[in-house]
């Protein structure tokens, strides 16, 4: 009887032995990399059903990030947490404290007892969870798994994280966009730029002129490929309620991220104008575009009812989202209707306008209308933010420009005193059909190896440079796996040009790093570039 008590305890201490060694260990070499890791030397913190979560009680957003720790420790490793107001060992503690680095700063302290996540605020700690979330290995109905002891300390490096999906052009569902969503928190995004209506297509409900929706939101087909003269006849069509609207900006908001909403104008504009011939120049009839490119119909700015229903569809988009940022475009805007047009000269020589250097009358009046609308955004405690052409007039300081034409655009911004964002179509824009021909490791050098702060910039400018925002536009992205394609595994370099300090990148550590978080993507069956996967395992 002894002797089988003997074996039966060495049995179980050898099987515990064994255990330990090949339990699954998760790493803190993750995307983003986090700005100081210290790995302490102590044992590890063991993962398991008997560890729990602590909030504190009563902190609703706080037992919101508990609970979705808990389903991300679920999804990846098989393990369940339960989470808990209680304190004890075991145990993963989320709190809020004074942590350097700002408002979405996060420190991590793991121990053999405890894994203490404190963040300044609770976006702090929801990134710290993000990166507990990507540390964790892959496994199957594990039983335990090891997170190596360490010191975590993290901020990022720009406070403004964006990314723009195009939803004029091709219409994606609520619940995708949710999809979406989940994939930029989880490279630490916190805009979601929403490209809202287009030449193509209009698709946001405005109360006050339903036939935005009733006629813009339709369109009878769609040229078949770039200088093409053939069109498939397949109706397109679809719009976000306002309801809809509002479930973006809540779910959104839970995951820290905050929805800006984009109305182009005065250009980009042909599916508002068919659906209210009057707002153009010539008066119409307009159809909604089936074809790309910059289209010379667009907005009358010399006329009062045009300026009233920009200043409408602001206010309304404003009541539906609660963003700091509103978007009002500015790109694209042909003045071929204005210099022809009674309304927009008549307008010109009221307000006294003239050619300037570097400057048309017809870009002052554009500016002046832009002017107009960002009056009534002011008036309602927000910021106007629209894409660099707007500096060929002379915008108000305050408004943000996004740089897309080129790296020059941002230098320009930033030099001109604009709180300023860096979007170049070269490199952050992930839908660009020459740059798409680029495959393997240069697809990813291209995002990963541009830096925001850009040359020519004094130290002083380089403060206007507010962060980085990346960009699909879906001419040609119909469906949800041609988007993630285009998406992944970029996000994951923009990102971390977005989070981590310059002195810390290096694109061959990258590359190795990335390689897990392709396997989280395989895990949420999502689409990515495998040609970059397979460059880096020759």
């Amino acid at each position: 009887m002894f002797k089988q008590l003997i074996t039966t305890i060495f049995v179980s201490l050898f099987c515990l032995c064994l255990s330990a060694k090949t339990a699954a260990t998760a790493t803190w070499q993750i995307i983003p990399l986090p700005k100081q890791v210290t790995t302490t030397g102590g044992q590890p913190f063991a993962l398991s059903g008997k560890t729990t979560i602590y909030y504190a009680n009563g902190d609703a957003k706080q037992k919101r990030n508990a609970e979705f720790l808990a389903s991300y420790i679920k999804e990846i490793t098989g393990i369940n947490v339960a989470t808990t107001t209680r304190k004890g060992n075991n145990q993963i503690q989320l709190g809020i404290a004074n942590v350097t680095g700002g408002n979405e700063a996060y420190h991590l302290d793991v121990t053999k007892k405890t894994v203490v996540l404190e963040g300044t605020t609770h976006a702090g700690v929801f990134y710290g969870i993000q990166t507990i979330m990507k540390a964790l290995p892959i496994v199957k109905d594990a039983k335990q798994v090891m997170l190596p002891a360490a010191n975590i300390s993290d901020a990022p490096r720009f406070a403004y994280r964006a990314f723009m999906i195009d939803c004029g052009r091709h219409f994606f569902s609520v619940d995708y966009l949710k999809k979406l969503i989940d994939v930029f928190a989880m490279h630490n995004i916190n805009y979601f730029h929403w490209h809202l209506t287009e030449d193509q297509g209009w698709r946001i409900e405005i109360k006050k002129y339903p036939k935005l929706t009733e006629i813009g939101s339709k369109r009878s087909g769609t040229i078949t490929a770039p200088r093409s003269e053939q069109y498939d006849k397949v109706p397109v069509s679809g719009y976000y309620t306002q309801d809809d609207a509002r479930e973006i900006v809540r779910y959104a908001a839970e995951r820290y991220i905050t929805v800006i909403p984009e109305i182009d104008m005065p250009g980009h504009t042909q599916a508002a104008l068919a659906s209210y011939n009057e707002l153009g120049c010539t008066g119409g009839p307009y159809d909604v575009c089936q074809h790309f490119g910059v289209i010379k119909e667009v907005m009358c700015a010399g006329k009062a009812q045009t300026l009233q229903f920009a200043k409408d569809v602001i206010n309304e988009i404003m009541d539906i989202f609660p963003s700091q940022y509103i978007h009002i475009g500015g790109d694209e805007c042909p003045k071929d209707r204005w210099k022809e047009c009674t309304n927009c000269q008549a307008k010109i020589a009221e307000l006294g306008l003239k050619d300037i250097e570097g400057h048309s009358k017809e870009d002052q009046l554009q500016t002046w209308f832009m002017d107009e609308v960002a009056k009534d955004i002011r008036a309602r405690g927000r910021k106007m933010i629209g894409w660099d052409e707007i500096l060929d007039g002379t915008p108000s300081k305050d408004i943000t420009v996004i740089g897309w034409t080129s790296p020059k655009a941002t230098v320009r911004a930033a030099k001109e005193g604009h709180p300023t964002v860096i979007a170049p179509i070269q490199n952050f824009y992930f839908s660009n059909l020459r740059i798409n021909k680029i495959t393997g490791i240069p697809s990813i050098e291209r995002v990963y190896n541009l830096d925001p702060y850009q040359d020519g910039l004094t130290a002083e400018e380089q403060k206007n440079v507010i962060g980085a925002e990346g960009c699909i536009w879906t001419e040609w992205v119909k469906d949800s796996k041609k988007l993630e394609w285009e998406l992944l595994p970029r996000l994951a370099a923009l990102c971390e040009v977005q989070w981590t300090q310059k002195e810390q990148r290096n694109l061959d550590s990258f590359l190795q790093r990335m390689l897990h978080i392709h396997d989280i993507y395989r895990l949420k069956g999502l689409n990515y570039k495998e040609d970059i996967e397979q460059a880096i395992k020759k």
